[in-house]
């Protein structure tokens, strides 16, 4: 007998899951698409097994459908969902990064027949849409799991066995211990960086120079502050009441910093930062979670001309992806510093390992 599995939302995420399931025994896959043209994409590429215009051509005979689309949209697809007669037994999750609202949303819907698991794959990418789809993007990654009260145990493990394809660990939480933990990890970084970008960016609008200095590191540590506005507004608004307590704690936070400053208490700074570094180093390296891990390598390059490509040269000739190529620092006769980022962490060692041979000084 096969097992049909809906997605709404083949882009990166979705296509992504879809890839994972594909192929397998007993499995059909099909895709939900707004544009003749994005159905046939999803079926050139492989993605899907079928692509439907209709969302209840999609849903109806369903045995899993997973929700793809944006946190903003989860809620009005729920919504249109409840009013079909879904098959009996069918499983609906979600993978958006809030989950006491949408989990609220199914409860107060009280599906017939059907149940709603959320769910939240901790693993994302520096690209977007189905074009970015891989079917590795999930593995080594935490899959959260958040069944409201009163989930049949039957329907919990029946999706937990279908994410095995993913090659995720699956955990499991309530939904309000998932927005409260997301919130610390994920949500509240990309507020500050927000705010420090555009604390930079103001004292810029009178001197030009915050911005010419603020390459390399600065860019680093805040490129989360490129994230998109449109669904951070989304997840933000959605997981307020957390991100409002989780601000507070912040706040004490810098204030603390105030103080310290103001006593000049270099003990107490000292402290602040050892406290902060053995916390640090004691976080997971090798692991996929909510923020996407730079793979960089840096490198002594002389300033000469066809320098660049005859490095992306030798490394595309061994088929090692590069993602981006940059110079910080390059000046006649003296040494530039050539930073190659990978997405995956198996092609910068390939990489490493490939430079070191052809004598470049290689730094991780």
């Amino acid at each position: 007998m096969t097992t049909k599995i809906a997605i709404f939302g083949v882009g990166l995420i979705g296509g992504s899951l879809a890839l994972c399931f594909k192929g397998k025994e007993g499995l059909t896959v099909i895709g939900h698409a707004h544009r003749p043209e994005s159905a046939q994409k999803y079926v050139s590429r492989g993605v899907v097994d079928q692509a439907t215009l209709s969302l209840e051509e999609a849903a109806l005979d369903a045995d899993f459908i997973f929700l793809c689309v944006p946190v903003g949209m989860l809620e009005a697809y729920l919504q249109r969902l409840s009013k079909l007669p879904l098959k009996p037994g069918c499983i609906i999750t979600d993978v958006g990064s809030t989950k006491a609202t949408i989990a609220a949303c199914a409860v107060s819907l009280d599906l017939p027949d059907v149940h709603f698991i959320g769910g939240h794959p901790m693993a994302g990418s520096e690209r977007s849409g189905v074009e970015a789809a891989s079917s590795l993007l999930f593995e080594n990654a935490y899959y959260v799991l958040t069944p409201p009260p009163g989930v049949p145990e039957e329907a919990y493990q029946a999706l937990e066995a279908l994410l095995l394809h993913t090659k995720a660990q699956v955990v499991r939480l309530n939904p309000e211990r998932h927005d409260e933990i997301v919130g610390a990890i994920s949500h509240l970084p990309h507020i500050i960086a927000v705010a420090l970008v555009n604390q930079i960016r103001a004292y810029d609008d009178t001197d030009s120079l915050y911005s010419t200095l603020a390459a390399g590191g600065f860019r680093d540590i805040t490129r989360i502050a490129s994230s998109d506005p449109i669904i951070w507004r989304d997840i933000l608004l959605n997981n307020r009441s957390v991100m409002l307590r989780l601000l507070k704690d912040w706040n004490d936070e810098v204030s603390s910093f105030v103080q310290l400053l103001e006593q000049a208490d270099g003990d107490g700074i000292e402290e602040a930062f050892l406290e902060a570094g053995g916390f640090r180093s004691q976080l997971p390296e090798r692991r996929k979670g909510m923020i996407t891990p730079l793979f960089d390598l840096h490198i002594d390059v002389p300033d000469h001309p066809g320098i660049i490509g005859r490095i992306a040269t030798e490394l595309g000739d061994q088929g090692i992806n590069l993602s981006n190529v940059q110079i910080i620092e390059s000046r006649e006769d003296v040494p530039g510093i050539m930073r190659l980022s990978f997405r995956q962490e198996n092609d910068m060692e390939r990489a490493k390992i490939l430079l070191q041979h052809h004598d470049y000084t290689v730094y991780v």
